[in-house]
């Protein structure tokens, strides 16, 4: 399995927003990727602008699938001028085995 870590540091004024848009890009990928088994999205107990995700795809293609779909465009394309910062990390899984 391919796993994806991205930290978002996200402007103030913007917090809201950016959680409402995140929440609503991991619902969509999860049910409209068959790539996408875990989308999970954090926020820090103290910090409402800073955001972890942890997502789990099928493989390298399943993600790049879900960089070219539509509903991931449109986030992007929305939220990138809320960002202070953005951090994208790949992994593949060790354990548990697939």
């Amino acid at each position: 399995m391919y796993v994806i870590t991205v930290v978002f540091n996200v402007k103030a004024e913007h917090a809201d927003a950016f959680a409402t848009a995140m929440t609503e890009n991991a619902r969509a990928s999860l049910e409209s990727e068959p790539g996408c088994h875990q989308f999970d999205v954090a926020f820090a107990p103290d910090d409402p602008t800073t955001c972890f995700l942890y997502e789990l795809y099928t493989d390298k293609a399943a993600f790049e699938e879900h960089l070219a779909a539509p509903h991931f465009k449109s986030f992007d394309a929305t939220v990138t001028p809320w960002l202070e910062e953005k951090s994208v990390q790949a992994y593949e899984r060790a354990w548990p085995a697939d």
